[in-house]
């Protein structure tokens, strides 16, 4: 598992053949070009986290990219993402915030009105695995290369860009779905209260 805080603008020097594999990753030709996200939708599965980059410019709003990664992965992901995001505040200040939800009291609709106004290709249905990623950024956007990082090479599954001011954003709502898998697989011992121990329904945010 490899996750990358390399600047595009800076040229890193060739790797040795015994440096981390997944700097030598192989980009195949349908995901060179990568994708531009305007937004994404986290989910947590049994078993994975799943990553829904959507396009919202122009109708229908559609998935770009589905990208499924491992529980025991995420939590590095988004450590890595912090990191890079602190590295670009510290050279280009706060990213600009995109534009608030012009109705804020409108109410929040469920996932399946989510998805009944997305378009969800075929080829998207299944989404591409990644157990690592490669991050950088310019002075307006963040790149990620999601890699499958097997023997005897790393390849990119995905490439997705993101304007910089999506990135805090998309890492709140990354922070929030590793929280919740912490939270299931380690819950709370029950509290003692006058009257006798209290249960507590589990309830899904």
């Amino acid at each position: 598992m490899t996750f990358d805080n390399q600047q595009p603008e800076q040229q890193p020097e060739q790797p040795a053949p015994n440096d981390n594999p997944a700097l030598r990753a192989r980009v195949p030709d349908h995901v060179a070009g990568g994708c531009f996200s305007t937004g994404a939708i986290v989910m947590t599965g049994q078993n994975e986290f799943i990553i829904d980059f959507l396009q919202t410019i122009g109708r229908p709003h559609r998935v770009a990219t589905r990208v499924v990664i491992p529980h025991a992965v995420m939590p590095q992901f988004v450590d890595a993402l912090q990191k890079n995001l602190d590295i670009f505040r510290s050279r280009f200040g706060e990213p600009a915030a995109p534009p608030a939800n012009p109705n804020p009291d409108q109410k929040r609709p469920s996932p399946q009105e989510i998805y009944d106004d997305l378009k969800l290709p075929d080829e998207a249905l299944s989404g591409v695995y990644a157990n690592g990623v490669m991050i950088g950024h310019g002075a307006t956007e963040f790149g990620l290369d999601f890699l499958t990082s097997f023997f005897p090479q790393s390849a990119v599954s995905a490439r997705v860009f993101l304007a910089a001011g999506q990135v805090p954003r998309l890492l709140d709502s990354l922070k929030g779905a590793v929280r919740q898998v912490q939270e299931r697989q380690n819950p709370p011992p029950p509290t003692q209260e006058p009257g006798g121990p209290t249960d507590k329904p589990d309830t899904d945010l």
